[in-house]
């Protein structure tokens, strides 16, 4: 690689970067946004699916169109839409207000995610994809990771408005810098594909694999929007003080990124199927042993850390699997189709967490509740050598 992709590959973990960091911000500042308006934390729970909304939007109806006129002006165009909408957002007074905001901002970053994933994985040399492609995917986390972390002092230097000017200004740098790197051109060989190639994810030997990877894609997407959209709330305060639930919540979003790559290395070398797989029995018997243990801080949190981290790190791994499964000349539509179809549960996710505080669960219930998904995702994760078979993947072992 030369030393204008890897600025480009930057760049592009940049923009991931912002994706985390973007898609946490409100869940942060509602500590401080509720209590301004006179509303409780739940009362936002539309506003937040409307980011994930407009994210699945943006995915299915506007990112495939970076494998017909080429990854560039959807991957720039996108960047330089999270800067305005997030920045707007900042302005907001009203609870449909934010909704708004929230759901251009989620469709700006749905045309961003599936072109920055399908080109990392493009630009890599062959046998590296899966693990450049984490690293890339693992700015998420770091984004996350940062926006809870440092959302204290970040609302301390001008209150919770600066939780979406920070993330603004980086995206207009980002667009910027982009707008320079990033070559033109459509991907290779999409000359010889079907004028729609969402049409050849709908039929052999497509199908299968498309259908495994958006259901596991999904599920992940519930246990891990569930967590991060309220674990603040969840974690009471009198346990665990004011600031220690968001910066648990940044801290496992950071944790999620060496599981990310680590995963991702060993889909490169190692069985597919049998990584995730043990991957999503490891987080269930987390949240298994936080809903089993005692209320203690140091003991949740090192749990939390394990079963969370584990969940945002393999969405990223989920993502690497994406170049040993689909062609290039269709890899921008296989992501976009997949991460739109798993705002379903994304978008559901944060009404069910809702709904359950509101009828009183308890902390550990909460927790126990997402044993479901990951064991799902599991059974998902045992049929990869069968979806390897044939395709893409016919030459790596699962």
């Amino acid at each position: 690689m030369n030393g204008r992709t890897i600025l480009a590959l930057v760049l592009m973990a940049g923009v991931m970067l912002i994706d985390g960091y973007d898609l946490n911000a409100m869940s942060l500042a509602l500590k401080w946004l509720a209590p301004e308006m006179g509303l409780e934390p739940t009362a936002f729970a539309m506003v937040q699916s409307a980011d994930l909304l407009g994210l699945g939007a943006g995915a299915f109806l506007i990112a495939p169109l970076g494998d017909r006129i080429g990854r560039k002006p959807l991957i720039v165009g996108g960047v330089l839409g999270i800067a305005v909408a997030t920045a707007a957002t900042a302005f907001s007074s009203e609870v449909h207000h934010f909704a708004f905001w929230r759901l251009l901002t989620g469709l700006a970053l749905g045309t961003c995610l599936a072109n920055v994933s399908a080109l990392s994985s493009e630009v890599a040399p062959e046998g590296k994809r899966s693990t450049i492609m984490a690293v890339v995917s693992a700015g998420i986390a770091v984004g996350a990771m940062l926006a809870g972390f440092t959302a204290p002092e970040v609302v301390s230097w001008g209150g919770w408005r600066m939780l979406f000017f920070v993330p603004a200004a980086i995206a207009l740098v980002l667009g910027l810098g982009l707008a320079l790197v990033l070559k033109g051109g459509r991907p290779a060989g999409v000359e010889k594909r079907a004028r729609v190639p969402l049409m050849e994810l709908a039929r052999a030997p497509l199908i299968f694999p498309m259908a495994v990877f958006t259901a596991a894609y999904m599920v992940n997407a519930i246990a891990l929007y569930m967590l991060v959209r309220w674990m603040p709330i969840v974690l009471p305060e009198d346990v665990f003080g004011a600031e220690l639930p968001s910066r648990l919540q940044g801290l496992m979003q950071g944790a999620g990124l060496p599981v990310s790559i680590a995963l991702a290395f060993l889909i490169d070398r190692w069985k597919p199927g049998l990584t995730l797989a043990l991957g999503y029995a490891v987080i269930a018997l987390a949240f298994l042993a936080v809903w089993a243990s005692p209320m203690q801080v140091p003991l949740w949190a090192t749990l939390l850390m394990i079963g969370g981290g584990g969940i945002a790190g393999i969405h990223g791994a989920l993502m690497a699997l994406t170049p040993k499964l689909f062609p290039s000349s269709v890899l921008s539509t296989a992501i976009g189709t997949a991460v739109a179809v798993s705002r379903v549960g994304a978008i559901a996710a944060p009404i069910f967490g809702a709904s359950l505080i509101e009828a009183g669960i308890s902390p550990g219930g909460y927790f126990l509740v997402l044993v479901v998904p990951a064991a799902l995702c599991g059974v998902l994760a045992l049929m990869v050598p069968r979806v390897m078979q044939g395709g893409a993947g016919s030459g790596v072992r699962a």
